[in-house]
C-alpha cells in the first residue's frame, strides 16, 4: 500500500510501557525494503522504560507536545519540531509529565529480528 488516509492505521499499545500506543505508519507490510516509520503517542503521565537496541538506530521528529527522553545518561525536554537521534545500542527513555498527549514519529531501519531489551527499572524514572 501507498497511501493511508489519517486513522487508517489503529494505535496498538505498547509493550511494557504506560499509558503509550504505537502506530506503525509504513512498514514492510506496506512494501518499504529499508526503513519503517512509527507514530508513537505518549498519553498526559505515560512513559517508555529504559530499553536498547542492539542494531537498531532511531530517528524521531516531535509532531507534538512536550516530553523527556533520556538517551545514555543525558535527559532532553522535548517538544514539537525538535529530532532526536538515538544510535543503535543506546539505552534510553521517555516521560510525558505534562496534561496534553505527546506524539512523535520514529523512522528505524528494516530488520527481520527487532529486538528490544529492557533494564531494571530504578527510583529517578521508569
Amino acid at each position: 500500500m501507498k497511501y493511508k488516509p489519517k486513522g487508517y492505521v489503529k494505535p496498538q499499545r505498547v509493550e511494557r510501557a504506560f499509558d503509550t500506543e504505537i502506530e506503525w505508519l509504513v512498514d514492510r507490510n506496506d512494501g518499504a525494503t529499508n526503513f519503517e516509520m512509527r507514530k508513537f503517542i505518549i498519553k498526559p503521565h505515560g512513559s517508555i522504560p529504559k530499553h536498547y537496541h542492539p542494531d537498531i538506530e532511531h530517528e524521531q521528529y516531535v509532531i507534538k507536545g512536550r516530553y523527556t527522553v533520556g538517551i545514555d545518561g543525558e535527559t532532553f525536554v522535548v517538544g514539537e519540531g525538535d529530532s532526536i537521534f538515538i544510535p543503535a545500542g543506546s539505552v534510553h527513555w521517555y516521560e510525558n509529565n505534562g496534561q496534553t498527549d505527546a506524539e512523535f514519529l520514529c523512522i528505524i531501519p528494516k530488520r527481520e529480528d527487532y529486538k528490544t531489551v529492557y533494564l531494571a527499572q530504578d527510583e529517578n524514572h521508569n
